[in-house]
């Protein structure tokens, strides 16, 4: 009997040493704790398929899974080489031509060819539902082919200034063209997801966790931890408890109050940055078609331009920046913010729309918008109230709404808010009044201004399209047109800022802020990371994978994870497991002797 125990003992510890010598990547030794770089983040996912999602949290995602043929430069932002080392353009800029990386391949171990771009950009133009997400960058394509493995063509039908800046995730084809409705599939059925970026998504848990490991294999060489995992946190405040307590490695969105406490805290640094964001507020022009349907619910005053000003008068935009912000932002003006100098722009003088009650009560009294007692009349009679869409998670949405209610209340305009969880389903359908909006600019701006065309509105009611609030004006198109054929930098820069007043003027959108990046890491367990641009830039949703890519693990800690089965709490659980078997096989042993002993 004893022999019999002593055999399933090392039998457990024999299997045990051989689970570790897979699950230890090579280099590292067995008692070395997996290295975990935690992110907290609060934004949900709205789909994992590159052809579908817009939100922050998910293209973060993609840029690390996916390679796009440029990427941008860390330090300026200039266009430097991703899945393709180099580009040509004919004579004419209608034809160009990408060399597609050699040796590089899927985590799966196939290839990467430019038959899998081509593949990517055709389906694009051939599915309008594949187009969801970046269908703009491809409208213009007349034809893409992949003459070899290594040379990849575009044909176009006129000119377009952002072939170095396609920001299109290129997809595997022998994966995705399994795919028959890319309407549905959000890439969350198999892990782990099949890519050739820096990282590779291997699980992902609805609203708590994202989880990544390094690709060894990545061309710009492995990152340094051994895994990156997005965790869920509602509360900003539970994430910032978190950071403090060394459950996270990384939070972002930080409110003035939390930077400043997490300033004076040990081990914590806090980046605070010009963002690259905007912060606006979004009026429903009246949420229609591309067949003509309209649809939603918007109040009919807000299509009156002369309400829509007067409530951009009503608003103080230097308040929201000193008491909401605490001075951690830029008062707003045009659409792209001064982070990107060459692009940026700011009504005149004569054009500006500052805060001033007084003309905005007398812009309402001309149109007709009657003060009856402390209550403003629609044309119809009935009191003015708009509903506000704000996000529930956001502290800013609310304080910023809090202050609205107050000054419009003056003008006798009343403000419900409206704030959700979910926000996106009632702004798809049209339904509300006015809404707080953001969005991230990259470098080269076509895309954040594309959102806003006629074209980018969904096909029919049911569908979703680009848009962003279902802006359609034909001035603005037109120099959207303009500016994307436009090659000269100079000339484009001057369109780009038309386009900037010509939305400023419309009044549909209201830019209230540019809003610091305000974010914090725990310094015992990221030793280093790469802001973007180097000097002074922001960590969180860079263009590019350059933060997490580049994070390094502080010397001798790692960092602690509570959610999932990860490496490490396989290995620890396979620890536990072993020192329980150890133990009860040990006092088998120990109690067979003594009863043998006794026996003698």
């Amino acid at each position: 009997m004893a022999t019999e125990a002593r055999r399933r003992l090392w039998l457990a510890l024999g299997t045990t040493i051989v689970l570790l010598a897979v699950l230890v990547p090579p280099g590292r030794a067995a008692s070395s704790a997996p290295r975990v770089l935690t992110v907290a983040v609060s934004q949900s996912v709205d789909s994992l398929s590159p052809f579908l999602a817009q939100r922050m949290v998910a293209t973060t995602v993609h840029r690390l899974i996916y390679e796009n043929l440029t990427n941008y430069d860390v330090k300026d932002g200039r266009a430097v080489p991703g899945l393709a080392t180099s580009w040509t353009a004919s004579p004419s800029k209608l034809v160009w031509t990408y060399a597609i990386r050699r040796g590089v391949h899927w985590s799966d171990g196939r290839p990467v060819t430019a038959a899998d771009a081509a593949w990517t950009f055709t389906t694009m133009m051939e599915n309008p539902e594949a187009a969801t997400a970046h269908g703009s960058y491809t409208a213009n394509f007349r034809k893409v082919t992949a003459p070899d493995p290594h040379t990849l063509v575009i044909e176009l039908r006129k000119p377009q200034a952002t072939m170095v800046a396609l920001d299109v995730p290129i997809v595997p084809r022998h994966i995705w063209s399994r795919v028959r409705d890319f309407s549905s599939f959000n890439n969350d059925r198999t892990y782990p997801v099949v890519g050739n970026g820096p990282f590779v998504l291997t699980d992902f848990r609805v609203d708590r966790f994202i989880r990544l490991t390094p690709n060894r294999s990545f061309w710009r060489g492995a990152p340094h931890f051994d895994e990156l995992v997005f965790t869920y946190y509602k509360d900003g405040d539970a994430a910032v408890a978190a950071l403090r307590k060394g459950e996270v490695s990384f939070v972002h969105g930080l409110t003035p109050a939390q930077a400043s406490a997490l300033k004076r805290e040990t081990g914590i640094t806090v980046n605070d940055a010009p963002g690259r964001r905007f912060f606006a507020l979004a009026t429903n022009p009246g949420a229609r078609s591309l067949d003509g349907r309209r649809f939603g619910n918007g109040h009919r005053a807000l299509l009156d331009p002369a309400v829509r000003k007067a409530l951009i008068h009503a608003t103080d935009r230097r308040t929201i920046v000193e008491k909401v912000f605490r001075g951690h932002a830029v008062e707003g003006a045009g659409y792209i913010p001064p982070r990107f100098r060459s692009y940026f722009w700011q009504p005149s003088p004569g054009q500006r729309m500052d805060f001033a009650p007084a003309a905005s009560a007398a812009l309402l009294d001309r149109a007709g918008y009657r003060l009856k007692g402390r209550q403003r009349l629609g044309k119809d009679g009935r009191p003015l109230r708009f509903r506000l869409l704000c996000h529930a998670i956001d502290p800013n949405d609310k304080a910023v709404g809090r202050y609205l209610r107050e000054w419009w209340g003056r003008l006798g305009i009343e403000v419900r808010l409206d704030c959700r969880d979910n926000v996106s389903d009632p702004w798809l359908r049209g339904d509300y009044d006015l809404a707080f909006d953001g969005w991230s600019v990259s470098p080269d701006p076509d895309f954040v201004l594309s959102i806003h065309t006629c074209g980018a509105l969904p096909a029919t009611p049911r569908g979703t399209g680009s848009t962003d609030n279902f802006i359609c004006d034909r001035q603005f198109d037109a120099l959207y047109r303009q500016q994307s054929a436009e090659y000269d930098t100079v000339r484009r820069a001057d369109l780009v800022k038309r386009m900037q007043s010509r939305l400023y003027d419309t009044g549909y959108l209201h830019i209230l802020a540019y809003p610091n990046a305000v974010e914090a890491y725990r310094t015992d367990q990221i030793a280093s990371i790469t802001t973007m641009p180097e000097d002074g830039g922001n960590i969180w949703g860079q263009d590019g994978y350059w933060s997490w890519w580049s994070a390094k693990p502080t010397v001798g800690t790692a960092a602690r994870i509570a959610v999932g089965p990860s490496a490490a709490s396989v290995l620890s659980g396979m620890a536990a497991a072993l020192a329980v078997a150890l133990l009860v096989a040990g006092l088998v042993v120990r109690r067979r002797r003594a009863t043998a002993d006794d026996r003698a």
